[in-house]
């Protein structure tokens, strides 16, 4: 007979290594309660109980058996009951994912409290104000969280309260008056949800489990999970855990530490603390905290326990930690610990201190940064100190530089992000509700809150310039403004520029340069402790990697370039850019051609310049692989348009031959699907001489090279074949023309000739084409438009927001590769390649090249290289290290 499923575990009961289950909250209160931190007692259920009510709608049979008798332990514990009118034992219920989700699922703090519980707590604490702020936050953290009603009407009346009683803060209000207001919220909730607020505290509990379950399904929730490529179906754990309460007095409080600075990376202490408050007054920004070093001040001892418990933890984990804590009347209580989120920054600087403090090994330490977070360090920062006195000064909360127009709400931030412009977005503080607006934003502003609130939090693990606390500025969301305490007024529309390391904002669009960081990958001079950190991991990731790292590189700039960047060849030089600009009148004559000979004659013309242009980029990636795809795009696109010729001719009144000889080519080319038309190797197939043409240009390159002492190493790629036959007959002609400029020169040209692979038929017919190539190269742009069936430029001005608004995506197919359909058919025809021709090379040479996601199914599919544009390829080479040291895409600790 099998064992009945567990559905709630006791602190004691669980470890680290069961997060799956018991949510990174819950296996993070197990663990310190292992280690025998002062860790208020408590339970958790489990992710299991949480996926089972929202496949149901109802709780596991078994669960509310479980809770009372975990309750009942808990009580025996504390030696006090929930509900009780004597000494009563309250309890909070946090939701906990298995992945940190800050902000973005529900917490109902002081459940217990009752009309009658309220005095026993009153009595047992000897403070009847703070009994009442207690049950006024119950009642208004109940009323929205549980019963779905809207918070602005609770902070109507507080806020009503508050100017009747002239005070600003709530902590102003005396007992009287939030008894008063108890009554009120109580009328409130009755009058809005039809129902009492319940007095029955295992009632309360019960309904508190099921928001919290519930809250993994919301909007933000789901959005949040979304941008962070969370799976949807893990569910989320639930903590109930004896309250400890900071909001006791002058010896009471309550902060966030983390074992490092989150922002930068720095060891040591460092966050915030509030006095004579609750946890939700720190995160939720509406009260500015003083940095942890008050907490030294004021309670010397509970901080050196803190700091003692911090060391314990970091040592343990071997990593950040991030840690929240509450102090009950001199007494300290470690409330969580979970592997802190952090800047990009600060992610590459911890690794590599801990590598030098033998706390991780060399593979560990790259294995904590990935491609993404050093793409952030990448971008630009402001080009000099500003001249001036800042707009406003504030908590540099995540660093960088950012531009952008003002807007006050999270919709105007996404409308105007849609409309193309750069946002930055202001609020007092941000809430959950805001995800979209941040989602889009350059930046985020607040005049609230420090680095650990809702805003600094968040904004710091999407890479998102962030100040928060700028208190000098007075945020008017109603009317569309700001206004700094020396009167000066931005109104939305108008442009700021926020620093997020120095914690500043300015007036008007400050020039941005390149970052230090990018200058040190492509000098390889180590600068300060970040560049070593950079340039260390990405020594590691080049020594551990099997695929390697090439560039999509069309100039000899750009291969030079790329070169500086770590790139170890060209996988996709475009020709097609060469026929632009001035050149674009031959492409022409070749098109109008009415013979061999005109056609002839414009060819001749092209391949000098063509073969100056690979020479240089020959030169520029001198012994590495320079792999050219020869024309692809159909050859209208090279003609002037369809309507604007029209009306030329409209106009000439037939004067001018040349318009009436295009007009009438491109009608003749005109394609109803070009993308599916007459381009790739079918183009060079049906216009005699155009490949051969490229061939020689490249061979002659060749030859030039060589014969100066270089090391040019070109590939020839056919694009868009579909049949073996089609590559064939294109090898057939390119060998010829290799040979003929071998024979001409009287020096030896080697060039590869193989195919990209973008069409499924390609794809599913490897095994036939692969004899005929030296290697493959996916083109997985376009394999995706063609399995897919769309076309890119198309569904993302159209239907795209709504598939991934519904789930049908859960991130763009043409941003990380569609392993499901695209993979299947990569995976396939590298099997079947290989097996045909054994010493077939396989590259990618679309822009998944430089997705970190992408480059880690690209390893385990078996390529060789993956190639992208150049300012990817730190981060492709980052990450081409880290698939082979066996990265997931799962690390939470970033």
């Amino acid at each position: 007979m099998s064992k009945p499923k567990k559905y709630v575990y006791a602190f004691t009961d669980g470890g680290r290594d069961m997060a799956e289950l018991l949510g990174g909250k819950g296996a993070g209160l197990a663990e310190m309660s292992g280690l025998g931190l002062p860790v208020p007692p408590g339970f958790t259920v489990t992710t299991e109980a949480c996926r089972a009510y929202l496949a149901t709608g109802s709780e596991p049979p078994e669960l509310g058996i479980e809770v009372a008798q975990h309750l009942a332990a808990l009580e025996r514990a504390t030696g006090r009951t929930l509900g009780s009118a004597d000494e009563p034992l309250l309890v909070s219920v946090r939701s906990g994912a298995r992945f940190s989700m800050p902000g973005m699922m529900e917490t109902v703090l002081d459940i217990g409290l009752t009309d009658d519980s309220v005095a026993g707590l009153a009595r047992a604490t000897g403070q009847d104000r703070f009994a009442w702020d207690s049950y006024r936050r119950l009642l208004q953290m109940f009323g929205h969280t549980v019963l779905g009603l809207d918070p602005a009407l609770f902070e109507n009346l507080i806020t009503r309260h508050k100017e009747e009683c002239a005070v600003k803060d709530d902590g102003e209000l005396d007992a009287e008056q939030l008894r008063s207001l108890v009554g009120e919220y109580k009328a409130l909730i009755r009058e809005e949800s039809g129902a009492e607020f319940p007095q029955d505290p295992a009632e309360q509990l019960q309904q508190a489990i099921r928001a919290v379950f519930a809250s993994w399904n919301s909007e933000r929730a789901r959005l949040y999970r979304s941008r962070e490529r969370i799976p949807d179906d893990l569910g989320t754990a639930v903590n109930v855990q004896a309250m400890v309460f900071g909001n006791l007095g002058p010896d009471s409080g309550t902060g966030v530490a983390f074992t490092r600075d989150p922002a930068t990376g720095a060891p040591g202490p460092y966050g915030d603390y509030l006095p004579d408050a609750q946890g939700e007054d720190v995160v939720s920004g509406v009260r500015d905290a003083l940095p942890i070093d008050a907490l030294r001040r004021e309670l010397p001892a509970v901080y050196a326990e803190l700091a003692r418990h911090l060391g314990t933890l970091e040592r343990h984990y071997r990593d950040m930690c991030d840690v929240e804590f509450t102090v009950e009347r001199g007494t300290l209580w470690i409330l969580q610990t979970r592997i802190g989120k952090r800047t990009a920054e600060a992610a590459f600087r911890i690794a590599y201190d801990l590598l030098d403090e033998r706390r991780v090994r060399e593979d560990t330490a790259l294995l904590r940064v990935d491609g993404t977070a050093l793409n952030r360090l990448m971008f630009p920062r402001f080009a000099q100190r500003p001249a001036g006195a800042p707009l406003a000064r504030g908590v540099p909360a995540s660093p960088g530089a950012a531009v952008g127009e003002v807007v006050f709400d999270s919709r105007s931030a996404v409308r105007r992000h849609e409309a193309g412009a750069r946002v930055i977005l202001v609020r007092r503080e941000t809430t959950p509700d805001d995800l979209p607006g941040m989602v889009v934003a350059e930046a985020v502003l607040t005049s609230r809150g420090g680095k650990t609130s809702h805003a600094a939090v968040v904004a710091r693990g999407m890479g998102t310039v962030c100040v928060c606390g700028a208190d000098t500025l007075t945020v008017d969301p109603a009317a569309r403004r700001l206004t700094t305490d020396s009167g000066i007024v931005v109104c939305e529309g108008d442009t700021v520029s926020v620093d997020g390391t120095a914690g500043t904002v300015h007036l008007g669009a400050l020039p941005l340069v390149d970052s230090e960081v990018r200058r040190t990958v492509e000098t390889g001079e180590r600068e300060g402790a970040l560049g070593d950190a950079v340039l260390r991991a990405l020594g590691h990731a080049d020594k551990a990697a099997r695929l390697e790292v090439r560039a999509n590189a069309d100039t000899p700039a750009d291969a030079a370039l790329a070169r500086r960047l770590g790139a170890r060849g060209i996988g996709l030089c475009r020709t097609e850019h060469m026929f632009l600009g001035e050149r674009r009148v031959l492409v022409e004559d070749m098109i109008l051609a009415g013979d061999d000979d005109a056609r002839s004659a414009a060819l001749r013309a092209l391949l000098p310049l063509q073969r100056d242009d690979f020479t240089g980029i020959l030169r520029a990636m001198d012994g590495l692989p320079v792999t050219i795809r020869l024309l692809d795009p159909p050859l209208h696109e090279f003609l002037p348009d369809l309507t604007e010729l029209s009306v030329r001719a409209a106009t000439d009144d037939g004067a001018d031959p040349r318009t009436r000889e295009l007009l009438t080519a491109v009608r003749a080319l005109h394609e109803q699907n070009p993308m599916l038309g007459l381009r790739g190797v079918r183009l060079g197939l049906a216009v005699p001489g155009l490949f051969a043409t490229q061939v020689r240009a490249i061979a002659e390159a060749v030859v030039r090279r060589l014969r100066d002492g270089g090391d040019p190493r070109a590939e020839i790629m056919i694009p868009l074949v579909a049949d073996a036959t089609e590559l064939r007959l294109a090898r057939a002609e390119a060998e010829q023309v290799i040979a003929d400029v071998a024979r001409e020169s009287g020096v030896s040209v080697d060039c590869p000739i193989g195919t990209m692979i973008e069409l499924p038929r390609a794809a599913l017919t490897a095994d036939r084409i692969a004899p005929y190539a030296d290697y493959f190269s996916f083109g997985t742009n376009d394999l995706t438009q063609t399995v897919w069936g769309m076309s890119r430029d198309d569904a993302e001005a159209s239907f795209f927001p709504l598939y991934l608004d519904r789930g049908v995506f859960a991130t763009s197919p043409f941003e990380s590769l569609d392993e499901e359909g695209v993979g299947v058919l990569v995976e396939r025809a590298v099997t079947m390649g290989r097996a045909a021709n054994p010493r077939l090379q396989t590259g990618v040479c679309g822009e998944h090249g430089g997705d970190p996601a992408s480059i880690r199914f690209f390893h385990r599919a078996g390529l060789d290289y993956v190639s992208c544009s150049p300012f990817r390829v730190p981060a492709a080479r980052l990450e081409a290290g880290r698939a082979a040291l066996g990265a997931d895409g799962t690390n939470d600790t970033r």
